[in-house]
């Protein structure tokens, strides 16, 4: 990947990111320099995911590319776009220009975050945009990736799914009106294992937490939650040292 253009890539801790990742690496299309990240500095857990901030740098350190965080605490747009614009820029004059997501179909997802990147004079790549989401989670398990929900949407998957294994049960058990990849905010996954890693990352499942739906601002992950949305689900995955 020598000649390969520098790029940071967008990581969730989840299934889509890992997945977009692996194939990012496989194609060499791009030289990764650095995963990016957004973190609630209260709790220190990844935004709307719910997980801890001592997994996510398990993960880094087990796929072997630094780790950029853009930390936010009141969890507004205003603060989440001042907070990335200050870490794209500092990239930007490392001579990056591309930053790379898992997005698949969220068509008001990709135009925010290209519409927020042209302002600093960088671009969005999407190599998942448009793939059959069906069978695309079937690959992900066929690859031998492991990962678990750590949040769900009650408005879709109630405290049952929060926790589970995503496997070929799984899929085969979701709701029709779920989308297989969660891509309308259904569920958010953890990726701890698979052909991306060089050490499976060590957990523990802990206890499900319920958290009522807070109309504060639209979290820039979950652009398109429906309103019949009450609250989330939320597992605690606890790292095992």
């Amino acid at each position: 990947m020598m000649n390969s253009p520098k790029a940071i890539f967008s990581w969730s801790g989840g299934k889509d990111s890992a997945y977009c990742l692996q194939k990012v690496l496989n194609e060499q299309t791009f030289d990764v320099a650095y995963l990016l990240t957004t973190v609630n500095d209260k709790f220190h857990r990844i935004s709307m995911h719910g997980v801890r901030e001592a997994l996510l740098e398990k993960q880094a350190e087990s796929i072997g590319i630094p780790l950029l965080k853009v930390t936010v605490s009141e969890g507004t747009n205003q603060e989440y776009e001042k907070q990335m614009e200050a870490i794209l820029i500092k990239a930007k004059s490392e001579g990056i220009q591309h930053v790379i997501f898992g997005d698949i179909f969220l068509e008001d997802l990709r135009v925010y975050r290209e519409k927020n990147l042209a302002k600093i004079g960088m671009q969005g790549v999407f190599p998942l945009w448009k793939m059959d989401t069906a069978m695309l989670i079937r690959d992900f398990v066929n690859m031998q990736f492991k990962t678990v929900l750590s949040c769900t949407n009650d408005a879709y998957l109630g405290e049952e799914w929060v926790g589970r294994e995503v496997d070929k049960t799984f899929i085969d058990q979701l709701p029709v009106n779920v989308d297989p990849c969660g891509e309308n905010g259904e569920f958010h996954s953890f990726c701890y294992d698979g052909p991306l890693f060089k050490k499976k990352i060590a957990f523990s499942v802990g206890e499900k937490v319920y958290k009522p739906l807070e109309i504060k601002s639209q979290d820039m992950d979950n652009l398109s939650i429906q309103t019949i949305t009450k609250g989330f689900w939320y597992c605690d995955l606890i790292p095992i040292i």
